[in-house]
């Protein structure tokens, strides 16, 4: 059993996200991984206009394809889509999809904030249609609340969405829950630009923001016991990036070891990282790999 990598050359040429290249080192920066047997590269294929009509409106579609910035948006769902079937079928045991344009912000008939196409929501739904699975845990560390993907979400009972973000908030079922985390922004600090004092020592904000995660996820995780997990990861969070709350590649490391620990445990290791945001190429490059290699069992 592998992990794949589901990654298109247009990621690293153009990104909604930063409208930039914030993947330009990719995927060379994957050497040694890509000559390991225990990892495989696969290209992300276009998602279809029918799934996407299964969870957005036809209104967002036009929208989409209106936005000339969102023009990587149905290789990156697709590669989301294609990572989760490959799981399902027991082709590779996990899996890590890079993408150009994100989709914890988008919504039924709503698109914004660097995201086209709810790219998660696509894949749950695929799924549940084609290969019977039904219960689904997600955890999103982006820096940012993931309100596109409660909003298709919110009423659903058999997915478990976890936020770690600015706010606080618990659903009467307990299976939607926002958690503050520390150093987090809040919707005044998203629209003026500005943050929290992210000054704290380094290893210091890493475990706070480790253990935030955890105590957040895991035993919930494990008493909902899911059929396959989403870590939506984010390094938008890491220091010098946009929503610097003051973490080092260490945070990850620690979730990545953590969440893979909980698939093991709880779905017989179907997991799959989903790259949210982030805009530094240097910043890519030194935390993707290491996770990848997390995910694969091995180290860099």
């Amino acid at each position: 059993m592998v992990t794949g990598i589901f990654y298109h050359p247009s990621f690293s040429r153009r990104s909604y996200l930063t409208q930039g290249s914030r993947l330009q080192d990719f995927p060379q920066a994957l050497e040694p991984l890509l000559h390991d047997e225990r990892f495989v590269l696969m290209e992300s294929p276009p998602i279809s206009e029918d799934w996407i009509l299964k969870v957005h409106s036809h209104e967002l579609l036009e929208g989409v394809m209106r936005d000339t910035l969102c023009s990587t948006a149905w290789h990156s769902a697709g590669g989301v889509v294609l990572g989760a079937e490959k799981i399902a079928l027991g082709e590779i045991r996990n899996a890590f999809a890079f993408i150009g344009a994100g989709g914890h912000h988008s919504g039924r008939d709503f698109f914004g904030g660097y995201c086209c196409f709810n790219d998660v929501v696509l894949a749950i739904t695929v799924l549940r249609e084609r290969y019977g699975l039904r219960r689904f845990a997600i955890l999103d560390t982006d820096a940012h609340h993931g309100d596109g993907t409660r909003d298709l979400v919110r009423h659903d009972p058999d997915v478990l969405h976890v936020c770690l973000c600015y706010s606080s908030y618990e659903s009467p079922d307990g299976t939607k829950v926002d958690v503050p985390v520390p150093g987090g922004l809040s919707l005044w600090q998203v629209f003026e630009g500005t943050q929290e004092d992210s000054s704290a020592p380094e290893a210091d904000m890493d475990h706070r923001y480790y253990e935030t995660a955890r105590k957040a996820f895991y035993d919930r995780c494990v008493r909902f016991q899911p059929d396959l997990i989403f870590w939506y990861f984010g390094f938008d969070t890491h220091r010098g990036d946009y929503g610097d709350i003051g973490l080092t590649r260490k945070a990850y490391l620690l979730i990545a070891h953590m969440i893979k620990e909980l698939a093991e445990k709880t779905c017989a290791g179907r997991l799959e990282v989903v790259l949210g945001g982030g805009s530094r190429s240097d910043i890519a490059r030194h935390c993707i790999p290491p996770i990848i290699a997390v995910l694969g069992g091995v180290s860099l």
